[in-house]
């Protein structure tokens, strides 16, 4: 398997999924908001549905890697497991990074259960099970059920923290504290699981959050042809486009569309509102309109030259980029209403597979009509349970191979 994302329809062949696990049963109605999810979910359900999805997916010839398999093989690895048990317990808010009885009890973990931690988090009550000798006044002040290490519950979006563009990844800068941590998973994982190890390939950023730079990869989308789009949103800043986009450029990348989008959870990212489903085709919410762009340039001198292009130029200016002369926008004709409330159940976040062949959640119903109509084949799985972390199929992969475009 040699990395490779050329675009966002070619054929896909590797993707990164999380199957929801026990960081789902942390979530409760007083740490939800926190936690970015919009209420707590049924486990077993999500699973269910989970499954589905990557059924669909390994019906069309994909491979599928588990976030949580990648992790325990990772951390079988001596230095990678010394390098996540320090990075974490040193974020750690509790103040557990302090006491080495924790650090050294970590470490004797075994790899697999090493990464459940990692993932779901750790209450004090669980920690005194398997240490009880571990003493501390911070221990002391906390209820059992309280958490020393947060879950992240987030991981199911494995889109967000780690995106493949062209030959390289970005290990992307997380806007909200809580899922700041998956970047670390994802830092070992690249660095010493023996699929990636061994591989020469460009780490265009990796995860290091610096005052007002963020990157979320529900944000990016590799158009072809050497050019990428990125929204800047509620997730990803304009100072986290520049930072990616000079690094990109630095490896061949020609272009950048910056897309200027409204500032609210509905909209979090650009994919909440549209992706591309075919050839020079891409299914749009009608709510999110024509939206200001920047074309981002590499100028002779590393420096980065901007055009800034008014609203009405954005179909235009993504032509332009992708190389065509035009491109068409399916945007499901229905009321105001119900595309509001497609739009708010990922009814724009597919997942394409192959050019023209998508996967969608089936609450959708008019949007999966319309595409199918207009000569998309869709591919639907349910979602009543994965979407109330306000994510679709295209949030919940990190797609890591594809087939060029022909």
């Amino acid at each position: 398997m040699r990395p490779y994302i050329g675009s966002e329809i070619g054929e896909l062949e590797t993707v990164i999924l999380h199957r929801p696990g026990t960081e789902m049963l942390r979530l409760t109605p007083e740490n939800k908001d926190d936690l970015l999810f919009d209420d707590v979910l049924w486990l077993e359900r999500a699973q269910e549905e989970h499954d589905q999805f990557a059924k669909v997916l390994t019906d069309h010839g994909v491979q599928v890697l588990y976030l949580r398999d990648l992790l325990s093989q990772t951390l079988e690895v001596t230095e990678a497991k010394s390098y996540l048990v320090k990075e974490v317990l040193s974020a750690c808010e509790s103040g557990c990074g302090g006491d080495s009885s924790i650090q050294h009890w970590a470490e004797r973990l075994s790899p697999t259960d090493l990464a459940d931690v990692l993932i779901a988090g750790i209450t004090k009550e669980e920690l005194l099970e398997q240490l009880p000798t571990v003493s501390s006044m911070t221990l002391a002040t906390m209820g059992n059920d309280d958490l020393l290490l947060p879950p992240l519950p987030n991981h199911l979006f494995t889109r967000d923290s780690s995106s493949w563009v062209y030959q390289g990844v970005s290990i992307n800068a997380m806007q909200h504290p809580a899922r700041r941590r998956e970047s670390l998973s994802y830092r070992a994982i690249y660095r010493w699981h023996p699929l990636f190890a061994g591989q020469d390939f460009p780490l265009w950023c990796d995860g290091d959050t610096s005052p007002g730079v963020t990157m979320e990869g529900g944000d990016i989308q590799i158009l072809g042809n050497g050019a990428v789009m990125i929204g800047v949103s509620e997730r990803t800043s304009s100072q986290g486009v520049e930072q990616l986009s000079a690094a990109l450029f630095k490896g061949g990348v020609e272009q950048v569309i910056a897309v200027h989008m409204a500032k609210n959870r509905a909209q979090m990212h650009l994919d909440t509102i549209m992706t591309m489903v075919d050839h020079g085709t891409f299914t749009k919410y009608v709510g999110a309109g024509m939206m200001p762009t920047y074309t981002l340039r590499p100028g002779d001198d590393g420096s980065i030259h901007t055009t800034e292009n008014p609203p009405e130029a954005m179909n235009d200016v993504i032509a332009q980029a992708l190389g065509v002369d035009s491109i068409i926008t399916l945007t499901t004709p229905q009321d105001s209403r119900a595309a509001a409330r497609e739009q708010w159940n990922d009814g724009a976040n597919t997942l394409a597979i192959a050019p023209g062949v998508v996967v969608t959640y089936e609450s959708n119903v008019n949007t999966n009509e319309y595409l199918t109509a207009q000569g998309i084949t869709v591919h639907t799985i349910p979602g009543s349970e994965l979407g109330r972390g306000r994510g679709g199929p295209h949030c919940m992969s990190c797609p890591v191979s594809r087939k060029p475009l022909t």
